[in-house]
């Protein structure tokens, strides 16, 4: 049975948030996609069972859609197996719905129970809890950090259809969970609730609005984002090949 390890009293723990307010509506299902089924499980449980095997991850926050409650309900009694899940609404954005998952989480934040927090697509149910304590320690090293595949096969486009070469440096192909320390990730999304901008990720807003550096850690080839129908098929085949 999954449970979340409690950490020793005084001792701050991380909080993980899942994100599964989304339509996933390129996926062609007629309901939430990370309500669809994938290897007898739904999927938006396999990542919260992957946070629930971390030890410094003190708690879990679902993010949901109030016309998702019934399915929600059901997965948290059947299929999570004893992990505690705290449930969210989510808002109209992505970043809305961050935002009201971090101020659910802001008492323990700002009292320093909770010191870093990881933000997590339900949609990348194949996320493993080594990738998220890797993600946790840089994030508590350095202040906030992300997974990243390199990207080797990135041109630059220049004017018209022509290629102007290679960018400059290394670029990587962006997942989740991203983590932050968690009282610098609240603020800067307070601010950009003010400020009323949008960022593209998690990272962009800690970009914008906070001086922490953002480290990217190798991210998993298997960490990727169910979008279209064959993916569901290739998750099935990694979930299977797996047992």
């Amino acid at each position: 049975m999954i449970r979340l390890v409690p950490t020793p009293r005084g001792i701050p723990f991380a909080a993980g948030v899942v994100l599964a307010s989304g339509a996933g509506t390129r996926v062609g299902a007629s309901l939430n996609k990370v309500y669809l089924p994938l290897a007898g499980r739904r999927i938006v449980s396999w990542s919260i069972g992957s946070f629930a095997r971390v030890p410094a991850i003190g708690a879990i926050v679902l993010v949901v859609r109030p016309q998702d409650d019934e399915l929600v309900k059901a997965v948290l009694e059947h299929e999570v197996d004893g992990a505690a899940v705290e449930v969210v609404h989510g808002g109209r954005t992505r970043q809305e719905s961050e935002l009201r998952a971090l101020r659910h989480l802001a008492t323990r934040i700002d009292e320093n129970v909770i010191d870093a927090v990881l933000i997590h697509d339900a949609a990348r149910p194949l996320v493993t809890p080594a990738l998220i304590n890797a993600v946790l320690a840089s994030a508590r090293e350095h202040g906030g950090a992300m997974p990243g595949l390199a990207a080797d096969d990135i041109h630059a486009a220049g004017e018209g259809d022509l290629l102007a070469g290679r960018p400059d440096g290394t670029v990587v192909r962006a997942q989740t969970p991203q983590g932050f320390r968690a009282r610098p990730l609240l603020e800067a999304y307070e601010q950009a609730a003010r400020e009323g901008f949008e960022g593209t990720d998690t990272a962009s807003v800690m970009e914008r609005f906070s001086s922490l550096p953002v480290r990217w850690v190798p991210g998993e080839e298997r960490n990727f984002k169910v979008t279209y129908p064959h993916d569901l098929v290739v998750a099935e085949q990694v979930l299977t090949s797996a047992r």
